[in-house]
Parts: structure tokens; C-alpha cells; sequence
């Protein structure tokens, strides 16, 4: 997975989100405070089809209305305003018409500035982009790629909003458990990851590891010019990606794991590749 995975391009000319702090919308008057912000906004640098074919397969999305503006269009968000979330759905749909056994997770998780008809908008063009190809909610374990490939579908939608109870191809929010260490520090991350895999439910949902460090105020103001990827990514990766090699797939071991950054290591190839471990239990087993 990848974490704010619409991130990789977001709009200077556009006012500042809802999803920021009043006082930052102030600072963001003086044009060079949004070009600070976009290298802290920015946690990918690639697009969603370059993610599909990197092997991303769980997609973490904030999305929000553009205050002022008359029509009802939807848009991702991290600070300031990505693409619509309709062009990113579309293209999405691409890839899987090319791919027809590939699945994949949109974990719609924050809303900004939405009240009810927004939602309404949103959930119509998710279910026009992708039609036959969602997957209704149905107990977790069951949700095998077989069981996908038989029904024909390819796409589990999670919506962290109480609408989701009204449609039966949205997942209620609370089956795709993602604790956040919010640290900037990488020891501390890898412990927050531990701890939060032996406190995982062990059926009925599934479970996202943020393998992410997150800025603080005094992290930002130390290091305004560099950005997150030159200031938190690029030191810590290696550390992350080690504890992602030690980990084990199944119950109680990793789900899903999410990186900011994702083609900086062999992030995407390294978490794929831990499926093998399941493959040589099975071989043991038999």
C-alpha cells in the first residue's frame, strides 16, 4: 500500500485544504509558504497507474469539496488540492480492465468540507467508474482472490462515514483498522508497528501497518527548504524496510503494509514477496 497515495501532484494555485489549521491558511497569502508546503504535502512521487504497476495494491484516500466552488466535484487533499478523485477512479479502472485478476483497496478514510449530498456525489461516481467490478461486504475471510475471480469483482471500497449503510458495496471504515504511530522517530515507529500487530483482531478485519514517520510543527520549521522526502524518508527507509523483511504474512502477522515514497526502495517487491512464506507453510503442512 501507499500512504496519501494521490499526493504525487497537488495544486500551489489552489487555495489552501480544509483539512489545515486556520493560521497556516494565513501564512499561505505569501506565495512561497504553498511551495514549502507542496514538499511537505507531496509523499509519492508516482501516479496511480505507475503505483498499479509498481505492485501497490491498497490506496490510502483523503478527499474533500473545493470550498466556493458551485459544482459538487470531490477532490483528493493533503494540505492543498490534488486531481478530482473522478480522474483518479478512471484511471484506476483502466489498469484493471487491462488486468481483470488484479484487486485492489480504496480506503477512502478522511472528508473535508462534505456534508451528505457531497458524499451522495462521491459515491455515485465511485460506483459509475467501477460498476460490476465492486465487491460487496462480506465476512473478511471469506474475500479469497478465488472468491474475487469468480464473482468478477476486483475492487473493495472501505468509507469511513455512516453513509457507507446505506450502499452494499461500501465497507464500513472499522474493517480496515490503521493505528498511526505519529513519531518521527524510526525506533519508536518499528515499536508502535510491533506492538500494534499483537493487538491486531485476530478475524474480521483487516489491518493496515503505517510503516510512515510523520513531520511535527518544530521537524517542518527546522527543515522548511529540504521537505519530508530529504528530511524524514530518505535516512529512515533502509531501518523500515529491514523490519518489513522480518515480518511474517497470516493471522496476527502483517496485512497490509503502507510507505510514503514507494519506488525509493524495493518497497512494493519486498512486502509481495513475504507471501511466499505463506506458500511454504502450506508446502510444510501437506
Amino acid at each position: 500500500g501507499s500512504h496519501d497515495s494521490f499526493s504525487y501532484w497537488v495544486d500551489e494555485k489552489s487555495p489552501v485544504g480544509p483539512d489545515q489549521a486556520t493560521a497556516i491558511k494565513r501564512l499561505a497569502r505569501i506565495s512561497l509558504v504553498k511551495k514549502i508546503m507542496k514538499k511537505w504535502s507531496v509523499t509519492q512521487n508516482l501516479t496511480f497507474k505507475e503505483q498499479l504497476e509498481g505492485g501497490i495494491r491498497y490506496f490510502d484516500l483523503r478527499v474533500s469539496s473545493k470550498p466556493g466552488e458551485i459544482e459538487q466535484e470531490i477532490y483528493f487533499i493533503h494540505g492543498l488540492f490534488g486531481i478530482k478523485v473522478w480522474d483518479g477512479l478512471k484511471e484506476i479502472n483502466t489498469f484493471l480492465e487491462q488486468h481483470p485478476k488484479e484487486v485492489i483497496f480504496l480506503d477512502f478514510n478522511h472528508f473535508y468540507a462534505m456534508d451528505d449530498s457531497h458524499h451522495y456525489f462521491l459515491i455515485n461516481r465511485i460506483r459509475s467508474a467501477f460498476g460490476s467490478k465492486l465487491c460487496s461486504v462480506e465476512c473478511v475471510e471469506y474475500v479469497t482472490l478465488q472468491y474475487m475471480w469468480e464473482k468478477k469483482h476486483q475492487v473493495l471500497i472501505f468509507y469511513h462515514y455512516p453513509l457507507y449503510r446505506e450502499y452494499s458495496f461500501l465497507w464500513p471504515g472499522n474493517k480496515m483498522p490503521a493505528p498511526w504511530a505519529n513519531t518521527t522517530n524510526v525506533h519508536k515507529l518499528l515499536q508502535f508497528l510491533e506492538t500494534t500487530l499483537e493487538e491486531r483482531s485476530r478475524y474480521g478485519t483487516f489491518h493496515v501497518s503505517q510503516a510512515i514517520l510523520t513531520p511535527r510543527v518544530k521537524t517542518i520549521a527546522r527543515h522548511l527548504v529540504r521537505g519530508l522526502k530529504n528530511t524524514l524518508v530518505h535516512r529512515n527507509l533502509p531501518m523500515i524496510l529491514n523490519w518489513v523483511k522480518a515480518q511474517k504474512p497470516g493471522v496476527m502477522g502483517v496485512n497490509i503494509i503502507t510507505s510514503d515514497f514507494v519506488e525509493l526502495v524495493d518497497f512494493a517487491a519486498t512486502v509481495i514477496a513475504l507471501n511466499d512464506l505463506l506458500l511454504e507453510e502450506d508446502e510444510s503442512a501437506t
